[in-house]
């Protein structure tokens, strides 16, 4: 019974010591993972670059929702720059749906794609703006 006491111990500081030695970056870890899932889901699931940089967005992540009646993207864009968000929202929602479904090699499975635009108050996360938009995804093909 004491060397199972011993075992996890001992794995844990190996894990640690191989994590902590690595000349890897956790980004690195964090890549390898996305890469999985996107093999798993599709080519291009993860919003690219292009997108967070069009509104200055600080995160970015999708959802995709089927039902028996329709099958959603929900592309969630947050806390963007404001100044890029007040000038015709619907054109900049438009253009990041369109680079999606572009990028996305899945898209053409989905009937719908909604853009959201979530701003958090700095001060209290739990206030937040939510505005979305929604397109056809027949529109873009």
């Amino acid at each position: 019974m004491k060397i199972h006491f011993f075992r996890f111990p001992f794995i844990a500081f190996l894990l640690f010591t191989l994590m902590s030695s690595c000349s890897c970056e956790p980004e690195d870890f964090v890549r390898f993972a996305f890469q999985g899932m996107e093999k798993m889901m599709g080519e291009g699931f993860l919003p690219s670059e292009e997108i967070r940089a069009i509104g200055d967005f600080e995160s970015t992540s999708v959802n995709l929702k089927r039902t028996n009646d329709e099958s959603i993207i929900i592309l969630r864009l947050e806390n963007g720059d404001p100044k890029k968000l007040s000038n015709q929202p619907e054109i900049l929602a438009r253009k990041c749906a369109e680079i999606y479904l572009h990028d996305f090699e899945n898209a053409h499975n989905y009937e719908k794609i909604i853009v959201q635009f979530v701003q958090t108050d700095p001060i209290n996360p739990e206030n937040f703006a939510l505005q979305e938009h929604e397109f056809e995804t027949k529109d873009f093909f």
